[in-house]
């Protein structure tokens, strides 16, 4: 009895690869982001996610670095889809929320975001957004261009600081060190510590709220840019 060998496949046959681009590589990498971590979004991984050598990606991405960008950028597109009516402060503080709440769900994006400057597709509509909103609401140009960065260095900040929290195995045993030793501080040496105490841990989401309250108004109440200063 003969068997037959089975017929090879020609490599024609097969579906054909879609060619890579930027949007290509970034879908890769968020979907290796969703399943495995941030960690393991690296060229090589992503290339073998797509079939291809690790060298051709360099083409679309400069580095790892640049690439983590782009997928926090990708993560960034439902940010100004904001839903708020009201004032324009109400709907600057709706986005600074959503974009907290990107950061909030991706904290390993979170820690990255701090050291690793923004300039995607995404990113830029937030911030055209918030300069469109403190122009509705008067703030002189030069202090809303630099407001524009104050506002998102404390949104990113924020979520950096309640993300390394949330990644360390000893947080609530550190936090309750933390609360602790203000607790207990020395009225003596430390009177000011020691009688706002239970202020200084107080507040939750009602401290972030308060936080971009003061920031807002300090946008409103700042005095125009001097020219010297502006050097």
């Amino acid at each position: 009895m003969t068997i037959e060998k089975p017929e090879p496949r020609s490599r024609r046959d097969r579906p054909a690869k879609a060619p890579l681009s930027r949007q290509v590589i970034t879908e890769a990498a968020l979907a290796i982001m969703r399943t495995e971590g941030l960690g393991k979004v690296t060229m090589r991984r992503i290339a073998a996610q797509l079939d291809t050598g690790a060298a051709s990606l360099y083409v679309y991405v400069r580095d790892t670095e640049d690439l983590h960008a782009q997928v926090l950028d990708a993560l960034l597109a439902p940010v100004t889809e904001i839903t708020t009516r009201g004032s324009w402060q109400k709907r600057l503080k709706a986005l600074l929320g959503n974009y907290m709440d990107v950061l909030f769900a991706n904290p390993e994006l979170a820690r990255m975001a701090i050291s690793t400057p923004a300039n995607g597709t995404n990113y830029f509509r937030i911030v055209e957004m918030i300069l469109a909103l403190l122009k509705a609401g008067g703030v002189e140009d030069r202090s809303a261009a630099w407001g524009v960065d104050l506002l998102l260095l404390f949104a990113t900040a924020n979520a950096a600081e309640h993300s390394a929290w949330k990644a360390s195995p000893r947080a609530a045993e550190d936090v309750q060190g933390m609360k602790s030793k203000i607790r207990s501080a020395d009225p003596k040496t430390h009177p000011n510590i020691s009688r706002l105490s239970e202020e200084l841990l107080s507040g939750g989401e009602g401290r972030l709220d308060w936080n971009l309250d003061l920031l807002i108004a300090g946008l409103i109440a700042a005095p125009p840019v001097s020219k010297k200063s502006a050097r």
